[in-house]
């Protein structure tokens, strides 16, 4: 298959490495004037990841139109204005996967709906989501991850052409729990982050379950399947993202607490602004990743918003 990965940071050019590694034709894109890119030009490598020369470098978005496949890792409040830097290209017939995790706050529409909104109907979405570091993968470290679509046949394909020894993927089967599991997974990162940096990690066993079960609550509500909240999409996601000192969203939610500035990006501090909306529209209780938008919006202290959850009324665990 011919891919072009769009977005030259961490994950999308750890993705562009195993793409080409299982056996197809990579280009990766960036603009001319981002610095990963730049970087990528002039030393085929970042951070994490060193590129083969079988990889292919381009700063012109015209080549997107040349792949079978377009495949997209950036920030989740770009998506609608890069479909529409694509617009002119008059894309058709290809696949359009989707590797970042979040909501669109402005309309609370979930990313592959967004897509689907800004690209040709002859084109199929799916979403690849599930735990995992590029530092770890890069190493060698195996996980398991989900590709999820509206199109059975285009999740066949790539669940067939993309696993490998290093990641095993799964049919994903709720589009609607998936994509919402996966996104609102990054602000109970950053409540861990939270919870770090006031020296109680030891409640993080009550957060993951209590998380998942207000973030299955709300896949429900939107006509999704509860139980994949407890799939990879989500609590399969935790130790990647509660625990993990790679996590941009825990990091950013000890650094906060600590007041310490935290430069790269936490999708977390924007899914936490659309989950709470979203659970305001669908009426749903969200204790938890209320109290991180209350925290991180409002101006509530974060003592104060663990104490507002130790202090509401006692009711049974499974209600």
């Amino acid at each position: 298959m011919k891919i072009t990965v769009i977005g030259c940071g961490r994950w999308g050019s750890l993705i562009t490495w195993y793409l080409d590694r299982v056996g197809h034709e990579v280009s990766l894109y960036g603009r001319d004037d981002d610095p990963a890119m730049i970087r990528f030009l002039n030393e085929r490598c970042n951070d994490v990841v060193t590129l083969p020369e079988s990889v292919r470098l381009t700063t012109d978005i015209n080549d997107v139109a040349s792949g079978d496949a377009v495949l997209i890792s950036i920030n989740s409040q770009g998506l609608r204005s890069l479909l529409r830097e694509l617009e002119p290209l008059e894309l058709k017939n290809k696949i359009f996967i989707l590797c970042m995790k979040g909501i669109e706050i402005s309309t609370g529409m979930r990313l592959s709906e967004v897509t689907k909104e800004g690209v040709d109907e002859s084109n199929n979405v799916a979403v690849w989501i599930g735990p995992g570091h590029p530092q770890e993968f890069y190493a060698g470290v195996p996980n398991c991850m989900v590709i999820d679509s509206d199109d059975k046949a285009t999740k066949k394909k790539l669940v067939e052409e993309f696993s490998s020894d290093l990641i095993r993927f799964y049919y994903g089967e709720d589009l609607i729990g998936n994509e919402i599991g996966a996104a609102a997974k990054n602000v109970i990162g950053i409540a861990a982050g939270m919870l770090d940096g006031m020296k109680m990690a030891t409640l993080k066993g009550a957060l993951m379950s209590r998380g998942t079960r207000e973030v299955a609550r709300l896949i429900e509500a939107m006509g999704g399947n509860g139980i994949s909240a407890y799939g990879l999409c989500h609590l399969g996601d935790y130790e990647a993202t509660v625990f993990s000192k790679y996590s941009h969203n825990r990091m950013f939610g000890e650094k906060y607490v600590k007041g310490e500035d935290y430069a790269l990006l936490a999708e977390g501090y924007y899914t936490a602004d659309a989950i709470h909306r979203l659970a305001e529209k669908y009426a749903v209780d969200m204790p938890i990743c209320e109290a991180v938008y209350q925290i991180l919006y409002c101006g509530v202290n974060y003592k104060d918003a663990l104490d507002e959850l130790f202090g509401r009324k006692l009711k049974k665990e499974l209600h």
